[in-house]
């Protein structure tokens, strides 16, 4: 038993508002992690992030008087697994975030919804045709417009640190794209206020068992810093949910991409990070990508509808 579904009000602006404020908490929050430095272990910035995230989701889902509700599940080892790789993603996102620019950083993650494309026609039997294909292909060669030229130009080595770093947000974009398969799965059966607070529960359960690998007491500033990013990833998860109530995907989805212009500007302006044009060309081609695959899929969305009417009798 699970919360009952709330009928969706047709409203984009509202959602498009929701979408872009949502994108402001996520991006804070990320900023929030970075400035508490790479010293602090990504295993306890994950513990901060989660624990502290179930104070505005533990308060919200009070007020809607649908906590008890949504801790009812038939699929606990289905959330388990989703808070598993959950954390997996985390730790090498909060990782790497501190290792990179934060513009690059950003634009490789964007490789996440192309996986996802690949892992559903792989292990969920979605169809995918040759334009969906051919659209991950281009964003996958723009994330390697993104990372390779770091690897092969340039008279200057990378440092360990920064190799480590684009491995890690590679393998973060990877398990994120395995975690979207199994919230797809999940939503099937379960309510997404569920969903939500049994990640939030499971990682950070999970997220304590990286206490033997080196947790640190951090400095008043950098609790600070990551308190504030929990929460900020709490209210920006609620915000995102809501958001989908209101429009269609393929009105709000375009709009996450805005998150790189605030990176490019929070990165040169509170982290001097120079933006190179590897990744102002890469994250083009990534974004052009992404938003076919989104225009696409609206429009795949609009034939179903239609071919479903027709079949439908009285319809």
């Amino acid at each position: 038993m699970a919360l009952p579904p709330q009928s969706p009000v047709e409203s984009p602006m509202r959602g498009i508002l929701l979408k872009l404020v949502s994108i402001l908490c996520f991006v804070a929050m990320q900023t929030a992690i970075k400035a508490a430095g790479d010293e602090v272990p990504a295993g306890e910035v994950v513990f901060f992030r989660s624990f502290f995230a179930l104070l505005p989701v533990a308060l919200y889902l009070a007020y809607l008087k649908g906590l008890t509700t949504a801790l009812r599940t038939d699929d606990l080892k289905g959330h388990l697994w989703r808070g598993f790789i959950g954390v997996t993603s985390m730790v090498l996102g909060f990782y790497s975030i501190t290792k990179l620019p934060y513009p690059e950083w950003i634009t490789i993650n964007y490789a996440t919804p192309l996986i996802t494309v690949v892992l559903a026609a792989l292990f969920l039997g979605e169809t995918v045709r040759a334009y969906r294909w051919t659209a991950v292909a281009v964003g996958l060669c723009g994330v390697a417009v993104v990372t390779l030229p770091r690897f092969t130009i340039g008279g200057e080595a990378l440092e360990a640190a920064e190799i480590s770093g684009i491995l890690a947000v590679l393998g973060s974009s990877m398990v994120a794209a395995i975690a979207m398969i199994q919230v797809r799965k999940l939503a099937q059966r379960e309510a997404t206020a569920t969903i939500v607070l049994y990640f939030t529960l499971t990682s950070t359960f999970f997220s304590l068992f990286t206490v033997p690998f080196g947790w640190i007491a951090t400095s008043p500033s950098q609790t600070a810093l990551l308190v504030t990013a929990g929460i900020l990833g709490g209210i920006g998860q609620l915000l995102l949910t809501s958001a989908y109530r209101f429009a269609d995907t393929s009105t709000i989805a375009p709009f996450e991409y805005s998150s790189l212009i605030l990176a490019i500007m929070i990165g040169a302006f509170l982290f001097a990070e120079p933006v190179s044009l590897w990744t102002v060309t890469g994250g083009a081609i990534v974004v052009a990508a992404g938003i076919f695959i989104i225009w696409r899929e609206s429009r795949l969305g609009l034939e179903r509808r239609k071919a479903q009417r027709a079949r439908t009798p009285g319809a």
